[in-house]
This record gives C-alpha cells, structure tokens and sequence, in this order.
C-alpha cells in the first residue's frame, strides 16, 4: 500500500541530438551512421540537396533543417525545390532543460564579434547551433552555449568530415565531437 509519502522517481529522459551542418550534397558514412541512432537531427544549412536529409534521417526520430547560403534554388535538384522552398532560415528547438536555436550564420558579417552577436540574437536559448564557417566550434564557456559542428560533407572540412552529438537532459546537457570518412 502507498501512503503518498514514498519518494517519486523522477522522470530520467535523455535525448541524443546530432548536429550538423554544411554538407553540400555529400555526407560522410560514419555522420550517417550516428545520425541514424539519434532521436533528432539537426542540420544547421548548406544542405545541398532532398537526398543528403534523407541520408541524415534517424531511424526513429525526426530531422530539423535550416537553409544556409547556398542552400538556394539555383544549386538544388528541380525535384527537390518544394523542400527547398518550406525549410525555414531559422530553428528554435526545445529539447530537454532549455531551447536550441538554430541558424546558418552567413547572415553574422562581422566575424569576428561571432558568438558575442550570436549570444545576444538567442539570448534565451541554452545552445546556438550554427554553420557557414565549416570549422567546428564548442564554446561553452557562457550561456548560450555556441556550437558549429564544422561541414559534415567533403567541401572544406578543415581537418575531416565532422558531426555533434548533444545530449540534452533536464539537468545535464553535454556535447561531444564525431568525426567521419567520405565513401
């Protein structure tokens, strides 16, 4: 019998994001197969095309997008231009404990004040996720965490193919780096 007095436990959900951004049609096998055990994607533009968020879909989760510079009808498939046309230029994602905004960040001029700007365009925002720069990028050293998980395709991958893995708790959030091989 229960008396109401008894401790509750409490409710343990932790949601694996992995982020990416600037895959310019081409994404690595090993980002692939993180994204595939993911609960959510989210790709931050420079997208390339339908085939690449196709590749990026979790196997039991969803995918977010957000369009970059390049991500424009002129450099997209005929085919795929109705996606084009209803992904959004920017993300507010609420994940377990806070929001994670996304944008692609060609939209910053002045680079370097980046993350200063960046932090106050999402000052609600427990993480910011951007690419563009194709340089990966874990600043956590304030809130909002700024985040660029460098170009998950083989255009300018400044070291390799890369991906982030966010793990968003209520209590804890935390961020790891993957690293992958064009096929």
């Amino acid at each position: 019998m229960r008396t109401g007095k008894e401790p509750v436990a409490k409710d343990w959900y932790i949601m694996n994001v992995v982020l990416v951004a600037d895959t310019h049609g081409t994404v690595a096998d090993n980002i692939v197969d993180v994204a595939q055990r993911a609960d959510l994607v989210v790709h931050a533009g420079d997208i390339g095309c339908a085939a690449v968020l196709d590749l990026l879909r979790p196997a039991r989760g969803k995918l977010l997008a957000v369009t970059g510079n390049n991500d424009i009808p002129e450099k997209w498939p005929l085919e795929d231009q109705a996606l084009l046309a209803a992904l959004p230029e920017r993300l507010s994602v609420d994940l377990p404990g806070g929001v994670l905004s996304v944008e692609h960040g060609h939209r910053v001029y002045d680079t370097r004040r980046y993350h200063e700007l960046f932090r106050r365009r999402h000052h609600g925002a427990r993480a910011i996720l951007y690419g563009h720069t194709h340089v990966r990028v874990i600043d956590m050293e304030s809130q909002p965490w700024v985040l660029n998980p460098g170009a998950a395709g083989h255009i300018r991958t400044k070291g390799g193919a890369s991906c982030l893995l966010l793990t968003a708790s209520e209590d804890c959030w935390s961020v790891t780096e993957h690293h992958g091989h064009l096929a």
